[in-house]
């Protein structure tokens, strides 16, 4: 009964929060401002979010040796990932049940079929665009930052976090 809310709260309890942290840990330790604090920690947040996002869309479309992980992990063990709930949103009913299925189950016997019903209804094209809006909502938060190399960095990791293939 997983919805796009829901996962994402996961994602921000789970892997943002941790960005999250470190961003903020660094705020802190630099003596910032509260407001450059803020704008670090909502800038980990964000990219810790769309590096999930991409996570799980390479679950579906990664390189093994590229990644370090066999496609359909994470359907295998029944985690309900972004790809998985647009396409029971957006799929035909059939192509709905196999993905409820195939996640209930937690096995890889319908990772065909799944992987039809992503493709069919553009699940990961749009986990990479929510994955891109989630960069660029972390850029903006650090935008008061002064022009210097640490803050290119930033911005750079906010692109990697979006353009990996691992």
């Amino acid at each position: 009964d997983a919805d796009e809310g829901r996962y994402l709260e996961v994602v921000r309890r789970k892997t943002a929060m941790l960005f999250e942290a470190a961003t903020r840990l660094g705020a802190i330790l630099g003596r910032a401002t509260p407001e450059i604090e803020e704008g670090l920690a909502q800038y980990g947040m964000h990219v810790g979010t769309a590096f999930q996002l991409i996570d799980d869309v390479l679950d579906y479309s990664g390189d093994l040796h590229e990644t370090g992980k066999n496609l359909g992990d994470d359907l295998n063990e029944g985690k309900p990932t972004l790809p998985l709930i647009y396409a029971m949103r957006k799929g035909s009913s059939a192509q709905a049940q196999t993905v409820r299925h195939a996640i209930e189950q937690g096995g890889r016997d319908d990772f065909a079929a799944v992987l039809e019903a992503i493709t069919a209804t553009g699940a990961l094209e749009y986990a990479r665009g929510q994955a891109k809006r989630e960069a660029a909502v972390a850029c903006a938060a650090i935008a008061p930052l002064p022009n210097s190399k640490y803050r290119d960095s930033l911005l750079q990791l906010a692109d990697f976090a979006v353009d990996r293939s691992h």
